[in-house]
């Protein structure tokens, strides 16, 4: 079990980063909040969790141990597997996830791609409290700060690999950019573009 990982960022992508460990670097694959806080060329400590299947080994990573645990508690219900996992603290933060798990709030989970109205059932149903009690640590969805960026196609398409379909990850993207304005920004932007629209999308699917 790899429970955490800490070097240099050589690259950020829009569902992963590289980080080097011991010379080696190291694909780590986090939701656009954890990503937003990583430079390339800067240290980064990342909390991770290590999926082993037959023909892969996936490393996750997370900005705090909190959301790494949550991340694992939720590969226990069913039909929940490490991206569908990944898509819910993407959308909400593990203090959300406690809210929406506590009071049956169906709408909430569904806002995650992929959770439909049974599937939000069975979440609410297999975790009951296994999740622990709300932190208050936040307000049941990480900040984010949207900016406007000129690579709209790299966030349409990091939403379609989250299960949205094109014309409907555009129109999101659309919104957020009319939003926040049309200045073209750097690539490190982007992350808080994708947060914006997922946010966005729930909202419309609530």
């Amino acid at each position: 079990m790899i429970a955490s990982v800490r070097g240099t960022v050589l690259a950020v992508r829009l569902d992963a980063a590289v980080v080097e460990v011991g010379g080696v670097g190291m694909l780590v694959h986090a939701t656009p909040t954890t990503l937003a806080t990583l430079r390339v060329g800067a240290e980064a400590q990342l909390a991770t969790s290590l999926v082993v299947r037959e023909d892969s080994l996936t490393l996750y990573g997370f900005a705090a141990e909190d959301e790494r645990d949550a991340y694992e508690i939720l590969q226990t219900v069913s039909g929940v597997g490490p991206r569908l996992a990944l898509a819910m603290l993407a959308v909400h933060t593990p203090d959300g996830l406690r809210r929406a798990v506590a009071t049956e709030d169906l709408a909430a989970l569904k806002r995650v791609p992929g959770i439909g109205h049974k599937g939000a059932q069975r979440i609410v149903l297999e975790l009951g409290d296994r999740l622990g009690p709300v932190l208050g640590t936040d307000g049941g969805a990480a900040p984010v700060a949207p900016r406007a960026t000129d690579r709209r196609g790299d966030v349409v398409a990091a939403l379609e690999g989250l299960g949205w379909n094109t014309r409907t990850a555009e129109d999101a993207v659309a919104a957020v950019l009319e939003d926040a304005g049309d200045e073209p920004v750097g690539a490190e932007d982007v992350a808080g573009v994708l947060r914006a629209a997922l946010r966005t999308l729930g909202a419309q699917r609530g």
